[in-house]
Protein backbone atom coordinates (compact mmCIF):
# COMPACT_ATOMS: atom_id res chain seq x y z
CA UNK A 1 0.00 0.00 0.00
CA UNK A 2 1.28 3.17 -0.91
CA UNK A 3 0.04 5.14 1.77
CA UNK A 4 2.88 2.81 3.80
CA UNK A 5 5.58 4.66 2.79
CA UNK A 6 4.89 7.94 4.95
CA UNK A 7 4.91 6.33 8.39
CA UNK A 8 7.01 4.19 10.29
CA UNK A 9 6.58 -0.25 9.69
CA UNK A 10 5.62 -0.50 13.09
CA UNK A 11 2.52 1.37 12.62
CA UNK A 12 1.25 -0.59 9.55
CA UNK A 13 -1.37 -2.27 11.86
CA UNK A 14 -3.00 0.98 13.06
CA UNK A 15 -2.70 2.49 9.34
CA UNK A 16 -4.61 -0.31 7.80
CA UNK A 17 -7.43 0.16 10.76
CA UNK A 18 -7.72 3.10 10.04
CA UNK A 19 -7.69 2.30 6.48
CA UNK A 20 -10.55 0.27 7.11
CA UNK A 21 -12.66 2.49 9.11
CA UNK A 22 -12.93 4.87 6.34
CA UNK A 23 -14.03 1.94 4.10
CA UNK A 24 -16.76 0.89 6.68
CA UNK A 25 -18.18 4.13 7.29
CA UNK A 26 -18.15 4.95 3.60
CA UNK A 27 -19.85 1.90 2.89
CA UNK A 28 -22.63 1.63 5.60
CA UNK A 29 -22.80 5.12 6.16
CA UNK A 30 -22.57 4.55 9.85
CA UNK A 31 -20.66 6.24 12.02
CA UNK A 32 -17.08 4.55 14.18
CA UNK A 33 -16.13 5.74 17.78
CA UNK A 34 -12.46 4.42 18.30
CA UNK A 35 -11.02 3.91 22.08
CA UNK A 36 -8.40 6.89 22.78
CA UNK A 37 -5.67 7.86 20.83
CA UNK A 38 -2.63 9.39 21.46
CA UNK A 39 -1.30 12.47 19.58
CA UNK A 40 0.67 10.36 16.57
CA UNK A 41 -2.21 7.70 16.03
CA UNK A 42 -3.81 11.12 16.31
CA UNK A 43 -1.94 12.57 13.06
CA UNK A 44 -2.23 9.54 11.45
CA UNK A 45 -5.81 9.13 11.48
CA UNK A 46 -5.81 12.83 10.07
CA UNK A 47 -3.46 12.10 7.58
CA UNK A 48 -5.26 9.03 5.76
CA UNK A 49 -8.85 11.03 6.27
CA UNK A 50 -7.37 14.41 5.04
CA UNK A 51 -9.86 17.12 3.96
CA UNK A 52 -12.03 13.95 2.24
CA UNK A 53 -15.63 15.97 1.73
CA UNK A 54 -17.11 12.73 1.90
CA UNK A 55 -16.33 12.47 5.69
CA UNK A 56 -16.35 14.38 9.25
CA UNK A 57 -14.55 13.65 11.97
CA UNK A 58 -13.90 15.03 15.42
CA UNK A 59 -12.14 14.26 18.96
CA UNK A 60 -12.44 14.76 22.04
CA UNK A 61 -11.12 13.02 25.47
CA UNK A 62 -12.46 15.69 28.09
CA UNK A 63 -10.17 18.45 29.05
CA UNK A 64 -9.15 20.84 26.15
CA UNK A 65 -5.96 19.46 24.75
CA UNK A 66 -6.22 16.07 26.53
CA UNK A 67 -3.41 13.79 25.82
CA UNK A 68 -5.58 11.05 24.94
CA UNK A 69 -8.89 11.28 22.87
CA UNK A 70 -11.39 9.30 21.55
CA UNK A 71 -12.32 10.06 17.67
CA UNK A 72 -15.46 9.95 15.43
CA UNK A 73 -15.54 9.27 12.06
CA UNK A 74 -19.37 10.01 10.40
CA UNK A 75 -20.50 10.37 7.00
CA UNK A 76 -20.38 14.27 5.76
CA UNK A 77 -23.79 15.31 7.29
CA UNK A 78 -24.16 14.06 10.57
CA UNK A 79 -23.15 16.05 12.87
CA UNK A 80 -21.20 15.14 16.28
CA UNK A 81 -21.75 16.26 19.50
CA UNK A 82 -19.60 15.61 23.73
CA UNK A 83 -22.16 12.85 24.38
CA UNK A 84 -21.07 10.80 21.19
CA UNK A 85 -17.45 9.80 22.68
CA UNK A 86 -19.42 7.85 25.62
CA UNK A 87 -16.29 9.11 27.87
CA UNK A 88 -17.24 8.91 31.49
CA UNK A 89 -15.66 10.69 34.36
CA UNK A 90 -14.74 8.47 37.28
CA UNK A 91 -13.67 10.15 41.18
CA UNK A 92 -12.74 8.81 43.75
CA UNK A 93 -10.99 10.25 47.46
CA UNK A 94 -8.14 8.95 49.36
CA UNK A 95 -6.22 9.76 52.84
CA UNK A 96 -3.51 11.97 51.70
CA UNK A 97 -2.67 11.90 55.57
CA UNK A 98 -1.61 8.25 55.58
CA UNK A 99 -0.59 7.72 51.80
CA UNK A 100 0.62 9.85 48.46
CA UNK A 101 -0.86 8.60 45.93
CA UNK A 102 1.22 9.60 41.72
CA UNK A 103 -0.02 9.57 38.31
CA UNK A 104 1.82 6.35 37.69
CA UNK A 105 0.37 4.46 40.53
CA UNK A 106 -2.67 4.96 39.72
CA UNK A 107 -2.12 3.93 36.18
CA UNK A 108 -0.90 0.74 37.14
CA UNK A 109 -3.39 -0.40 40.04
CA UNK A 110 -5.73 0.25 36.58
CA UNK A 111 -3.56 -1.63 33.83
CA UNK A 112 -3.83 -4.46 36.75
CA UNK A 113 -7.21 -4.89 36.14
CA UNK A 114 -6.35 -6.91 33.01
CA UNK A 115 -8.05 -4.01 31.11
CA UNK A 116 -6.47 -2.07 27.80
CA UNK A 117 -4.83 1.23 28.22
CA UNK A 118 -6.84 2.44 24.81
CA UNK A 119 -9.68 1.92 27.23
CA UNK A 120 -8.43 4.93 29.75
CA UNK A 121 -8.02 8.44 29.00
CA UNK A 122 -6.08 10.82 30.93
CA UNK A 123 -6.17 10.93 34.65
CA UNK A 124 -5.74 13.49 36.80
CA UNK A 125 -4.04 12.53 40.45
CA UNK A 126 -4.44 15.89 43.22
CA UNK A 127 -3.18 15.72 47.08
CA UNK A 128 -6.68 13.89 47.79
CA UNK A 129 -8.30 13.13 44.88
CA UNK A 130 -8.16 10.95 41.71
CA UNK A 131 -9.97 11.56 38.16
CA UNK A 132 -10.26 9.30 35.17
CA UNK A 133 -11.91 9.72 31.66
CA UNK A 134 -12.62 5.97 30.61
CA UNK A 135 -14.29 4.70 27.91
CA UNK A 136 -18.38 4.38 29.00
CA UNK A 137 -18.58 0.45 28.03
CA UNK A 138 -16.10 -0.27 31.16
CA UNK A 139 -17.38 2.31 33.76
CA UNK A 140 -19.65 0.17 35.71
CA UNK A 141 -16.60 -2.58 35.70
CA UNK A 142 -13.74 -0.46 36.67
CA UNK A 143 -16.14 0.80 39.79
CA UNK A 144 -16.25 -2.67 40.67
CA UNK A 145 -13.02 -3.92 40.41
CA UNK A 146 -10.58 -0.53 40.93
CA UNK A 147 -11.33 -0.79 44.88
CA UNK A 148 -7.56 0.54 45.69
CA UNK A 149 -4.52 1.79 44.75
CA UNK A 150 -1.22 1.07 47.27
CA UNK A 151 -2.35 0.98 50.44
CA UNK A 152 -5.39 3.21 50.00
CA UNK A 153 -8.83 2.12 49.63
CA UNK A 154 -10.73 4.18 47.22
CA UNK A 155 -14.55 3.98 45.76
CA UNK A 156 -14.86 5.40 42.30
CA UNK A 157 -18.42 7.58 41.17
CA UNK A 158 -19.19 8.85 38.05
CA UNK A 159 -19.72 12.43 38.08
CA UNK A 160 -20.05 14.67 35.02
CA UNK A 161 -17.81 15.94 32.91
CA UNK A 162 -18.43 19.45 34.12
CA UNK A 163 -16.78 18.44 37.42
CA UNK A 164 -13.30 17.47 35.59
CA UNK A 165 -10.45 18.94 37.49
CA UNK A 166 -8.11 21.65 36.14
CA UNK A 167 -4.77 19.36 34.80
CA UNK A 168 -2.50 20.62 36.77
CA UNK A 169 0.25 20.24 34.04
CA UNK A 170 1.59 22.88 32.17
CA UNK A 171 2.99 22.51 28.81
CA UNK A 172 6.18 24.76 27.78
CA UNK A 173 5.69 25.43 24.06
CA UNK A 174 9.20 26.57 22.06
CA UNK A 175 10.60 26.82 18.48
CA UNK A 176 13.83 25.15 17.53
CA UNK A 177 15.94 23.79 14.61
CA UNK A 178 17.24 20.69 14.80
CA UNK A 179 20.34 18.93 12.56
CA UNK A 180 18.28 15.72 12.10
CA UNK A 181 14.80 13.94 13.39
CA UNK A 182 16.90 11.31 15.12
CA UNK A 183 15.82 10.53 18.95
CA UNK A 184 19.33 11.38 20.24
CA UNK A 185 19.50 14.88 18.07
CA UNK A 186 15.64 15.84 19.67
CA UNK A 187 16.38 15.00 22.80
CA UNK A 188 19.57 16.99 23.23
CA UNK A 189 17.62 20.25 21.84
CA UNK A 190 14.07 19.60 24.21
CA UNK A 191 16.05 18.90 27.67
CA UNK A 192 19.24 20.69 26.54
CA UNK A 193 21.99 18.17 27.58
CA UNK A 194 24.98 16.52 24.81
CA UNK A 195 23.98 14.44 22.55
CA UNK A 196 26.61 12.03 24.60
CA UNK A 197 24.25 11.64 27.51
CA UNK A 198 21.57 11.44 25.36
CA UNK A 199 22.91 8.64 23.71
CA UNK A 200 23.01 6.94 27.63
CA UNK A 201 19.87 7.25 28.66
CA UNK A 202 18.40 6.44 25.53
CA UNK A 203 20.84 2.94 25.98
CA UNK A 204 19.65 2.64 29.26
CA UNK A 205 15.85 2.48 28.24
CA UNK A 206 14.54 5.41 29.69
CA UNK A 207 13.02 6.89 26.80
CA UNK A 208 9.87 5.98 25.77
CA UNK A 209 7.64 6.82 22.60
CA UNK A 210 4.45 6.41 22.28
CA UNK A 211 4.34 4.48 25.39
CA UNK A 212 7.01 2.30 23.98
CA UNK A 213 10.69 2.03 24.94
CA UNK A 214 12.96 3.06 22.14
CA UNK A 215 16.79 1.61 22.44
CA UNK A 216 18.50 3.37 19.52
CA UNK A 217 19.36 6.49 19.18
CA UNK A 218 19.26 6.61 15.24
CA UNK A 219 15.14 6.14 15.70
CA UNK A 220 13.74 8.72 13.41
CA UNK A 221 10.65 10.82 15.05
CA UNK A 222 7.74 11.88 13.19
CA UNK A 223 5.09 14.79 13.72
CA UNK A 224 3.29 13.94 16.79
CA UNK A 225 5.38 11.70 18.88
CA UNK A 226 5.19 11.79 22.42
CA UNK A 227 8.56 11.34 24.52
CA UNK A 228 8.45 9.99 27.95
CA UNK A 229 11.81 10.60 29.76
CA UNK A 230 12.24 8.67 33.05
CA UNK A 231 13.14 11.50 35.72
CA UNK A 232 12.93 14.77 33.33
CA UNK A 233 8.82 14.11 31.98
CA UNK A 234 7.16 13.77 29.05
CA UNK A 235 7.45 16.00 25.66
CA UNK A 236 5.46 16.40 22.37
CA UNK A 237 6.47 16.87 18.99
CA UNK A 238 4.32 19.17 17.94
CA UNK A 239 5.47 20.34 14.47
CA UNK A 240 7.85 19.76 11.76
CA UNK A 241 8.08 22.63 9.84
CA UNK A 242 10.53 21.41 7.17
CA UNK A 243 14.49 22.37 6.56
CA UNK A 244 16.15 25.70 6.64
CA UNK A 245 18.40 26.86 3.70
CA UNK A 246 21.07 25.15 5.77
CA UNK A 247 19.57 21.73 5.55
CA UNK A 248 18.37 21.87 9.32
CA UNK A 249 14.70 21.00 10.90
CA UNK A 250 12.64 23.52 11.83
CA UNK A 251 10.62 21.76 14.31
CA UNK A 252 7.78 23.10 17.54
CA UNK A 253 8.01 21.11 20.68
CA UNK A 254 6.09 21.18 23.96
CA UNK A 255 7.53 20.39 27.14
CA UNK A 256 5.85 19.28 30.24
CA UNK A 257 7.36 21.94 33.44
Amino acid sequence: MEIYQHFRKEEQPFIDNVVSWKEEVGRSFTRKLTDFLDPRERMIFQSIIGQDEDFVWKAYGGPDHAERQRMILAPFYEEIEEKDFEVTLLEASYPSKFVTLEHRDVLGAFMSLGVVRKKLGDLIVTEDKIQILVASEIADYVKMNLTGVKKAGIQFAEKPIDNLLPSEEEWLQKDGTVSSLRLDVVLKEIYTLSRQKAVQFIEKGQIKVNYRTVESSSFELREGDLISFRGKGRSLLTSVHGQTKKEKWRVSYAKLK
